[in-house]
């Protein structure tokens, strides 16, 4: 019997790559995460793709033989990169590390980054999916979010990704200042009229440490928001997508792959300024964060090999709550039996608390599954702590 207070996996999860670009043209006053606007002289792309290269290579040893089957380029703005050092960058990768024959390669990409010539480029270094940054396409919403691209230019930006790029996920935002119901649901209908095959709704949130929380923008009252996060939902019924995440949607079995290795607890490798990784081993399971700013990271992975600010073992009474807060983002949620298969523990370390979500209404009374109810998914907050 597996001990509460011992990780003991009997097989390892699966395993993807995530590579960090730290750039972009302009720091949006909502976001949080690392990123850094480009300086009029720019960013050396090449000193910056040596320096994830090596960072890779020093992973290498902790999953050895072990295969990816998604990689996801996220930031800042990857398509800021040239179509020529994204395919030194992919081309290093499958010299380094096994790929899935039908892995996910994913980059995110800002319409105002987008260039015809360029996407094909990328599409041409095995880019198959690319997640755009659309937000609104209203000018005057866009602006208000300091974003540099116009609606026009999301527009094109889709027409352009849908003729080189075999799946195109569009984010959007809403509960935006000034947004009224109507604007919202303009925005989901012209997503809607692309026919892309995934869609990922954010309600904007105030997060510290960001322009909007020190100069607060005028938002819609909560009773709008939620107006409107009921007019999405309907919305997206009704064009044939489907809720598999609290904020991502998609036609039948276009779920990103990536992401949903996320929430099923699955290791992935993390590369570059500020990335994130977490790695199972047969008796540990360990997380790694890298040197945040980019001139930082490749100043240590130049002179000391690593760029690594924090790297631990999880410990075993902290991997319940963080299995469940990714797990629990699921609609449909998971199996009981992948909490001991990813966690290592015992279902019984976390007995109590299922028994008290359940009775709260926010778990699915199903023994076989670990799934939100509706109203759990509405209040994941409080579901989520009860784990805590």
């Amino acid at each position: 019997m597996k001990s509460p207070d011992r990780v003991q996996l009997s097989a390892l999860p699966p395993l993807s790559l995530y590579i960090h670009f730290p750039w972009c043209e302009k720091k949006c006053p909502y976001c949080d995460f690392n990123s850094h606007q480009v300086k009029s002289t720019g960013f050396d792309e090449q000193r910056y793709i040596n320096a994830l290269l090596l960072d890779l290579q020093t992973e290498l040893p902790r999953v050895w033989g072990r295969k990816v089957h998604t990689i996801f380029i996220g930031g800042g703005t990857p398509s800021l990169l040239s179509a020529k050092g994204m395919n030194q960058l992919l081309s290093a990768v499958r010299g380094l590390l096994p790929l899935e024959a039908d892995a996910e390669i994913t980059m995110e990409a800002n319409p105002g980054s987008v260039e015809a010539d360029k996407l094909a480029g990328f599409a041409d270094c095995g880019i198959n999916r690319v997640s755009l940054g659309i937000q609104s396409f209203n000018d005057q919403h866009l602006k208000a979010l300091g974003r540099i691209h116009s609606g026009d230019e999301a527009k094109r930006a889709i027409e352009i990704a849908a003729r080189y790029i075999q799946s195109v996920n569009l984010d959007l935002m809403y509960a935006l200042p000034e947004q009224s119901l109507t604007d919202a649901a303009a925005d989901l209908s012209t997503a809607l009229s692309f026919g892309t095959s995934h869609l990922s709704m954010y309600h904007l949130t105030l997060e510290p440490n960001t322009l909007f929380a020190a100069h607060p923008p005028t938002l819609p009252s909560d009773d709008i928001s939620d107006a409107m996060f009921e007019q999405n939902l309907a919305m997206l019924d009704a064009a044939g997508y489907e809720r598999y995440e609290v904020s991502a949607y998609c036609k039948p079995h276009q779920e990103c792959k990536h992401n949903l290795n996320y929430w099923r607890f699955g290791d992935y490798i993390g590369i570059g300024a500020g990335a994130h990784g977490k790695i199972s081993l047969p008796d540990q399971i360990t997380r790694q964060v890298r040197e945040r700013h980019p001139e930082t990271y490749m100043q240590q992975m130049e002179t000391r090999g690593d760029a690594l600010i924090e790297s631990k073992t999880v410990a075993p009474s902290d991997l319940p709550f963080e299995f469940m807060l990714n797990a629990l983002r699921l609609s449909q949620g998971v199996s009981t039996a992948s909490f001991s298969e990813r966690t290592g523990l015992p279902l019984q370390v976390i007995a109590s608390a299922l028994e008290m979500a359940s009775k709260k209404g926010l778990l699915d009374e199903n023994p076989a599954v670990l799934k939100p109810t509706e109203l759990g998914l509405r209040y994941l907050n409080d579901l989520q702590a009860t784990f805590l």
